[in-house]
């Protein structure tokens, strides 16, 4: 967990710093076309090369992290804020409301992530804020389900049969009561949607349905470099599929790790077995 943690932060250092940096002559202006020499290879002028286009790839590619991040972040919070209370309010209430919600997000969750993100990209055009909907989509019945599940199963404990017995109120319940004991895994499927996340926006950008042209995203860039790929100019490709990857591994390495934190019988379990 300590080594996503570092590795994330390292990202979330570079998103937050990268515009500072630019603004102090540091580094070039990501978005400005032509202006550097095309196909130049890494040197100490350019640490990670240009590009076909005349980018500058070591700026693209750290600029590339500050978009991941944004339109990441925002897709799972979006998530979260509509599978979270959905989930409480399905599993506490239950009835027909909780059959239709439940058949309505199975029906979602069968749909392969990518294609309904796809999809939806198509319908809702380019941006950080579409994107980040046309993400969030795919992840909302995965908050419903877990959230849901636990609902039920602690709705029948003594102290919210003790809560209803005085004549607590839905809403007081579930927010008084119920939210703390069911928002406990949230934050390991939180980590580990935003890595599938990462991936998945790569991919809306290597299809060239993601953001606006010449933003800085790893997966517009990787789709850019392959005609040149085959003729040997490799570092177009290289570093910003080398970023995507990083930040995948860390997120993931997050999640695995909260995951066993919260779960102390897998912390246990792995503790006997090493």
């Amino acid at each position: 967990m300590w080594v996503g943690i570092f590795i994330t932060l390292l990202f979330v250092l570079v998103a937050l710093f990268a515009p500072l940096m630019q603004a102090w002559g540091w580094l070039r202006d990501p978005m400005e076309t032509l202006v550097n020499p095309i196909h130049q290879p890494p040197s100490a002028e350019y640490w990670f090369g240009t590009s076909r286009q005349g980018y500058d790839v070591f700026t693209r590619t750290l600029f590339g992290a500050r978009v991941a991040l944004q339109v990441v972040v925002l897709a799972t919070l979006m998530s979260v804020f509509i599978g979270v209370p959905l989930g409480m309010v399905s599993g506490y209430l239950g009835g027909k409301l909780d059959r239709g919600l439940l058949f309505f997000m199975d029906t979602v969750y069968t749909l392969p992530g990518l294609l309904l993100s796809v999809t939806l990209a198509f319908v809702v055009g380019r941006g950080v804020l579409n994107a980040a909907i046309a993400l969030s989509i795919a992840y909302v019945p995965q908050y419903y389900r877990v959230v849901r599940n636990h609902t039920v199963s602690v709705k029948t404990e003594l102290f919210v049969e003790a809560a209803q017995a005085i004549g607590a109120s839905p809403w007081h319940v579930m927010s008084r009561y119920l939210f703390a004991n069911v928002i406990q895994s949230v934050p390991v499927l939180f980590t580990l949607n935003a890595a599938d996340a990462v991936l998945v926006l790569g991919g809306l950008g290597f299809l060239g349905l993601g953001l606006p042209d010449q933003t800085p995203e790893w997966g517009l860039d990787l789709r850019q470099a392959l005609d040149a790929l085959p003729t040997g100019i490799w570092w177009t490709a290289l570093f910003p599929g080398l970023a995507l990857t990083l930040l995948v591994v860390g997120l993931s390495l997050v999640g695995e790790g909260l995951n066993e934190f919260i779960n102390p019988l897998l912390r246990r379990e792995n503790w006997n077995r090493d």
